[in-house]
């Protein structure tokens, strides 16, 4: 039969009323999907007939008095006190229905068709009971000559629909069928066409797929929402399109309504046989729901045709039975061999909508594995949600135990709080004895990554576990990260991919290249390694490394970039409280500031308070060594010497005292010379001097410089301070090389023995801290030097600058920048691999190209020219 339009049906109807009256008894079948117009036609009919003066009897079958012996025949005869049943068929509704009885009520009928036409109108005949369907049949057989017309409604493919009854009338002469479709797109468009939407009707009609009630819904929908240019919007929860496909589905049964249910829950993974396996349905039933779902424009195959038809479908299930079917389908997928993620999404939702439920061993491996999927596709966040779930459901301890150590490594990546909470979690199981042996060598490495030292020596203690991998019995924590050197450091992050698991290798290695006094490759690997955190959208990694990179460029002497990254590193993390990692970058932020001459910006960081816990990590030195260091440069020697102790007290605690990390003797030793106790200072240093870490030429420098101002004289303290440059030099760190060149320069100056060489050296040690924007430092070396030379001065010396590069050789600039720099012609020699007479014969030409006459006119810019700044 082809499918009809509502103008086409309204016209056969108006034919067959007609023959009604002319006296042709006539039985019409509509069917169509649900939504798409049957009760709107036979309501149609309904006035038609009326107002042409018939009789009219109306029904409506619904599933809930299918049971009910004569239901829709008891709704017919109400609508006309002239008919009535037999009074025993009333009395007793359990008999079933005897053939005088369907007799009596088709001659009552004819009879009744002699003074007016009668029409019977029933709405959802396959709902209808068995007796009210067989006097329906009886009629339709024997009532042929008399001016009756039934009119009957159904759906195609019904789960309750009677094929005997259904065949019963196709056998009749007088039936016909009226089969109704969904609208096109052109019937949308001129649906649309009186509200001003008919533009919106593409829109209109892929969503509705041309189901009349689903278009009329979206029509009064898009008078309140708020549509685009082209007229669409999301449909709201539980608003009039929601509540029409729950229409088309309710009238549609049961059975197909849970087939819809299947199908919307297991969404893309959606097939005939796993919605039959799903519901525990025979496949003839899915089979035939699915048709129905299809012909009314919900379903194309077993997907939904649009997204706002599913979230329909789901919002409309309860959910209490929406988190069992969820439950339900991870088991069905997980079984099917599904993604893991898949199924644990549904064990997600399930948790979500159904409360409480434990996950067994079964469920917690689903979750784990799909929360690998997750984390090796970059979606850490959904992993830990899946983490969580899988520890808040799992009620074995050790497995529990395993996920926290899992949920602390991936957290790290977008939130370093959270994952130093999932530890003291850990921590407190360990204390409570809760905590198996196998767990605590990765939560050791994982304390290690947090800077958590002071429990890493407190769970080995307990434990008597060995050390993490890679340290050796009797090593502290920082020894891996100190003694690896920088060629192995250099080796891990060349070959090393940045994941959860090599996050920890890859922040040592940086770790050894700044304190291996490799200050310039920790600068470009940690800006790589930034730079790759931001591209995976991972802010926790990316405030780490932003803080490695600002620490290396504090080694350096950068310290406006240090400055910059380390709060760059504090506006990254989600989370400024809660955790310890953000004092970190604080540190730096305390120390830059301070070394820049801004003490009421650094003051404002080291005035902040702390939690006890704080100093508990290696976060809790580095702080107290930076509000230390901003004590003395404020004039505050004996806090600051206070805060230095307290950082060397904590160290030799927990067997981590290296100066190559914190140098807190040689900190403490300058406190008590500004105290005027030398001998304390120089046992200090003397100490420091003693330790391995004094091999490393910027603790040698450092220490040497403490040195010679704390018990060196005369030639010895020249001496002193000549290694030290020469090894700060060579460490990369150029604030305190410009502060031990300036006390060599003084030095000279002092002892009288070369004025001008020490002149010069505290110019070059000024400039060099001015390069560094090391103002406090500027300050100290020439304090009524000013700090930022006038607009003009800097005009007319740039392009004096330019010809310096042009008329020097590179032999000459190199001789002519040791000897600005206060160096003898046989150190310079010495150094150049020069004989005396040539390096004499370079200075020779540079002063009469720079039209100077000596080397105390040369210019201090030669000494910084042939130096490249690094890379931010």
């Amino acid at each position: 039969m082809t499918l009809v339009g509502r103008t086409a049906a309204i016209g056969t109807l108006d034919e067959v009323l007609a023959e009604c009256f002319a006296g042709v008894s006539r039985t019409v079948l509509i069917e169509g999907p649900a939504g798409c117009g049957k009760s709107v036609l036979v309501d149609t009919v309904v006035e038609r007939a009326a107002a042409a003066g018939a009789t009219v009897l109306c029904a409506v079958a619904s599933p809930a008095e299918q049971d009910v012996p004569l239901g829709v025949i008891r709704q017919l005869v109400h609508g006309d006190p002239s008919l009535a049943l037999p009074e025993d068929a009333l009395a007793a509704p359990g008999v079933p229905s005897r053939v005088q009885d369907t007799q009596s009520f088709c001659a009552a009928l004819r009879e009744a068709g002699r003074a007016a036409p009668v029409v019977l109108c029933v709405d959802d005949v396959r709902f209808a009971d068995d007796a009210s369907l067989a006097h329906l049949q009886y009629l339709a057989r024997h009532a042929r000559s008399a001016r009756v017309l039934v009119v009957v409604t159904a759906s195609p493919h019904g789960e309750a629909e009677d094929s005997a009854f259904t065949t019963e009338l196709m056998r009749q002469p007088t039936f016909r069928r009226i089969r109704l479709g969904r609208l096109t797109e052109a019937e949308v468009a001129e649906a649309a066409r009186p509200r001003g939407r008919s533009a919106a009707a593409p829109w209109l009609h892929r969503v509705s797929a041309g189901n009349p009630l689903l278009v009329r819904a979206l029509l009064e929908e898009a008078e309140t929402g708020t549509a685009d240019a082209d007229g669409r919007f999301v449909p709201e929860p539980g608003g009039p399109f929601a509540q029409s496909v729950a229409a088309c589905l309710h009238r549609a049964g049961p059975t197909v309504t849970a087939v819809a249910r299947g199908a919307a829950l297991l969404a893309g993974l959606s097939t005939a046989e796993r919605i039959q396996r799903l519901l525990s349905l025979g496949a003839p039933a899915v089979q035939r729901a699915l048709v129905c779902l299809h012909s009314a424009g919900l379903l194309d195959g077993t997907r939904f045709r649009h997204a706002a038809v599913r979230d329909a479908v789901l919002d409309a299930m309860p959910s209490g039975a929406r988190g069992d079917l969820h439950r339900d389908a991870a088991l069905l997928l997980r079984h099917g061999g599904s993604p893991a993620t898949a199924v644990a999404g549904h064990l997600l939702a399930g948790a979500a909508d159904g409360g409480g439920w434990q996950a067994g061993p079964a469920e917690t491996e689903v979750l784990r594995d799909a929360a690998e999927e997750l984390i090796a596709s970059d979606d850490p966040r959904q992993a830990a949600q899946l983490l969580e779930f899988a520890h808040a459901t799992c009620p074995d301890e050790r497995q529990r135990c395993a996920l926290l150590i899992r949920l602390s490594q991936i957290t790290w990546r977008f939130s370093p709080a959270s994952a130093e909470r999932y530890v003291s979690t850990l921590l407190a199981a360990l204390r409570e004895d809760r905590l198996d042996v196998e767990h605590i060598q990765p939560l050791a490495q994982v304390l290690l990554t947090q800077g958590r030292v002071q429990e890493f020596t407190e769970l080995l203690g307990r434990s008597a576990a060995p050390a993490p991998e890679g340290d050796e019995a009797g090593t502290s924590p920082l020894d891996v990260v100190l003694d690896a050197g920088a060629a192995p450091g250099e080796l891990v992050l060349e070959s090393a991919r940045l994941t959860d698991a090599t996050m920890a290798p890859i922040t040592q290695a940086l770790h050894s290249l700044i304190h291996c006094d490799q200050p310039e490759r920790a600068v470009s690997w940690s800006r790589k390694l930034l730079e790759e955190a931001d591209r995976r959208d991972a802010p926790g990694w990316s405030a780490v490394f932003a803080t490695l990179h600002a620490e290396a460029l504090l080694r350096t002497g950068d310290l406006r970039g240090a400055r910059a990254f380390a709060a760059r590193a504090l506006d990254t993390l989600p989370e400024k409280t809660g955790g310890t990692f953000h004092y970190a970058p604080t540190a730096i932020l305390i120390r830059a500031h301070s070394a820049m001459g801004q003490y009421a910006e650094a003051s404002r960081y080291a005035d902040e308070p702390v939690p006890r816990r704080v100093y508990a990590t290696l976060h809790g030195l580095g702080l107290l060594r930076a509000r230390g260091l901003h004590l003395l440069a404020g004039n505050q020697p004996h806090a600051a010497l206070a805060d230095f102790l307290e950082v060397g007290r904590l160290m030799e605690n927990w067997g981590v005292d290296r100066p190559a990390y914190l140098p807190w003797r040689t900190d403490a030793a300058e406190a008590l010379l500004r105290l005027g106790r030398r001998q304390h200072a120089e046992r200090l240093v003397v100490e420091q001097l003693g330790t391995r870490d004094a091999r490393r030429p910027w603790v040698r420098g450092v220490s040497l410089r403490l040195r010679a101002l704390a018990g060196g004289a005369g030639k010895q303290r020249i001496a002193l301070l000549s290694q030290s440059v020469d090894e700060l030099q060579r460490s990369g760190d150029r604030v305190t090389t410009a502060r031990a060149t300036a006390d060599l320069g003084q030095a000279l100056q002092a002892e009288n023995l070369t004025p001008a060489k020490g002149s010069t050296l505290v110019r070059t040690a000024w400039n060099l801290a001015k390069e560094c924007e090391a103002g406090a430092l500027c300050k100290e070396i020439l304090p009524d030097a000013p700090l930022a030379a006038p607009a003009q001065e800097q005009t007319a010396r740039e392009p004096g600058e330019a010809r310096l590069e042009t008329k020097l050789s590179s032999s000459e600039q190199r001789v002519a920048t040791l000897a600005a720099q206060g160096l003898t012609n046989r150190e310079i020699s010495a150094k150049l691999y020069l004989t005396v007479s040539t390096v004499e014969q370079h200075l020779t030409r540079v002063y009469r190209k720079l039209q100077i006459s000596c080397r105390g006119d040369l210019p201090m810019d030669l000494a910084l020219g042939s130096r490249q700044p690094l890379e931010r």
